[in-house]
């Protein structure tokens, strides 16, 4: 889809969205093993079923998890952005399995089983059919199919294996077939199990030739594809494709859960293959913007959001970056106005003597839902590093409703999105608006100075109730480097003493989220030491910014480990005390530190 100058912004999206919410694909957040086809709600969803006693006899739902405790383990593989092919792998109870989607010329599905191994019991493997959402149709069960009807749509679902009896307590029709060879269910006119496998096949070969374009990188560009693919999901409440950070996340915030920095750099991600996946996650955060004005920490489902509090300002970045390779007007004028909003929002809520501070305002009560609100904890989750060593003993001002000490990354993302804001302006020929964003990121890059150590050869945070300087740092501190504020010899300063120092962040792993000097280092506690995609990430395009080749390209061969945070003395995604994960094996922005090597070495 290209721009289309006769429609207005509003209806450039509306079209975006319409075409993301068409055809097939795991956009069930419950199950990646429901296939659904949209915008008709038809969903078909493998199981199986053992005739052994088990503590779980049926696998009806298929989760992606690292963190909830589950019976199944699934190893996601490849997964098309247009639903063109899928690939996972899943063990549960003695049984292993592997699931293969592929849609032909036509548009129907073809759901390929194979089984790796199976209990002494042979189980059967078992399609349901329904309707999601409480979208209407008729379903009926004939001899050997079912017949799907809606007002748009009639498919007939058949399997290539001889149908079997199997009673389930369904309240829909489904299908069986015995599980001791590969079979497969499909949609459409009649195909042999042959026919089926050679589809597949070549779809399979279609998305590995949309891998091998990135060369030496292409497992890495396979991983970030992945890790989006599975993450697609389709929010019924508000009729939109999105992709959240993980689908774990979405109960816990009462439906479909957008954070929101994670959510732009997804949508950065994802514009190296899909404009409008791109498009629909960035647009759908920043239409989450609260009627105080800021783009929240996060907004779920039923209402609920951080109405306290937002998060660090990239929304600016990311759209620039759309812009730079799609160039559709349309976007930037359906989004300015709510990022002038945001930042227009920044210096009037959390600026202190000329530099700005993490806060957290007072809500009302019925909003204090993650009891944040108005306090220390709420400041630390809008800078997005939960519990930072950075603000241990930092007191909570509640009445400035932000923590005591100016921070040097905020202030530094602040610069660089009234920079990129003011190359918006521009664009969409609002001069007066230029003006104002410019004025503004000279006075905090002005101010920045202030937090410049000439004798630490660093930028340093600083108390606002005492007027100390702290050398409680992280990645964070590098940020002056994205709002040029820096001079040449100050970044080289920066790199050689500090990101390059062996008792600071330099290392085999790297880089750690607190200095390894720092007393809380040892601890490797979420933002306590670990390595995090987006200090990397945002540490990498400050050197970006400067000639620092060497800096750069030793950063990105050294983020081409993915996951969403992992130990950074020993490289484990494990902690150290208890041996459980600290993070999500498909937690979307954890594929930032592949996505360093991607933009070093490959074109965007």
């Amino acid at each position: 889809m290209s721009e289309n100058q006769h429609l207005s912004p509003a209806e450039n999206y509306k079209a975006t969205q319409a075409k993301l919410k068409s055809g097939w694909g795991t956009f069930n957040d419950k199950s990646v093993l429901s296939h659904l086809f949209l915008p008709e709600g038809i969903a078909l969803n493998l199981g199986v079923k053992l005739k052994q006693i088990t503590p779980e006899t049926y696998l009806k739902d298929a989760y992606i998890s690292s963190r909830d405790p589950r019976l199944e383990t699934i190893i996601p593989g490849y997964k098309a952005y247009d639903g063109s092919y899928s690939e996972l792998t899943i063990e549960w109870s003695g049984v292993k399995f592997k699931v293969e989607s592929a849609t032909t010329e036509t548009n129907d599905l073809l759901l390929l089983v194979t089984p790796v191994s199976v209990p002494k019991f042979t189980p059967n493997l078992v399609l349901e059919t329904g309707m999601l959402w409480n979208k209407p149709g008729v379903i009926e069960l004939q001899q050997d199919s079912i017949c799907i009807k809606t007002k748009t749509k009639e498919l007939m679902v058949r399997s290539t294996n001889p149908l079997v009896d199997e009673f389930l307590a369904n309240t829909s029709p489904y299908m069986a077939v015995v599980f001791d060879q590969q079979s497969a269910f499909y949609t459409g006119e009649e195909k042999s199990l042959s026919e089926i496998q050679q589809i597949v096949a070549h779809r399979r070969a279609a998305l590995e030739a949309v891998y091998a374009k990135y060369g030496q990188n292409s497992d890495v560009y396979q991983a970030i594809h992945s890790v989006i693919g599975w993450n697609v999901i389709y929010d019924a409440a508000k009729d939109r494709i999105v992709y959240p950070v993980s689908r774990l996340w979405n109960q816990t915030f009462g439906g479909v859960a957008l954070f929101d920095w994670d959510t732009y750099f997804g949508a950065w991600m994802a514009s190296l293959e899909s404009k409008e996946l791109a498009y629909a996650n960035a647009v759908e955060i920043t239409k989450s913007i609260t009627p105080g004005g800021f783009i929240p920490n996060y907004a779920g489902g039923s209402g609920l959001a951080s109405y306290d509090r937002s998060q660090p300002p990239v929304g600016s970045l990311v759209f620039t970056k759309l812009y730079e390779k799609f160039q559709e007007k349309w976007l930037l004028e359906y989004v300015f106005d709510d990022l002038l909003t945001w930042n227009r929002w920044w210096p009037a809520n959390r600026d202190n003597i000329g530099l700005l501070c993490w806060g957290s305002n007072p809500t009302d009560a019925s909003l204090k839902e993650d009891g944040a609100s108005n306090n220390w904890q709420g400041a630390a989750y809008e800078s997005g590093l939960d519990n930072s060593p950075m603000f241990d003993d930092v007191p909570f001002n509640t009445d400035t409703h932000q923590l005591e000490i100016a921070d040097v990354g905020l202030t530094a993302l602040y610069v660089m999105d009234c920079d990129k804001l003011a190359e918006i302006a521009i664009i969409l020929d609002k001069q007066a608006e230029a003006d104002e964003l410019k004025a503004r990121a000279d006075l905090y890059r002005k101010n920045l100075a202030q937090l410049w150590d000439n004798e630490y050869g660093f930028y340093l945070n600083k108390r606002t109730d005492t007027g100390e300087l702290s050398k409680r740092i992280s990645p964070t501190n590098f940020y002056p480097m994205l709002a040029k504020a820096p001079t040449q010899a100050q970044a080289e300063r920066m790199v050689s003493e500090h990101l390059m120092n062996p008792e600071e962040f330099f290392g085999e792993w790297m880089v750690p989220s607190s200095p390894k000097n720092d007393p809380a280092f040892g601890e490797q506690e979420y933002w306590r030491g670990r390595i995090w995609g987006p200090l990397n990430f945002l540490v990498y395009l400050g050197l970006c910014e400067y000639d620092l080749p060497e800096a750069r390209t030793m950063l990105a061969e050294k983020s081409s480990y993915i996951y969403e945070n992992y130990n950074s003395i020993t490289g484990n995604v494990h902690d150290l005390a208890e041996g459980r994960s600290m993070g999500d094996n498909y937690y979307h922005w954890g594929a930032l530190l592949g996505f360093i090597d991607i933009l070093e070495n490959c074109e965007y």
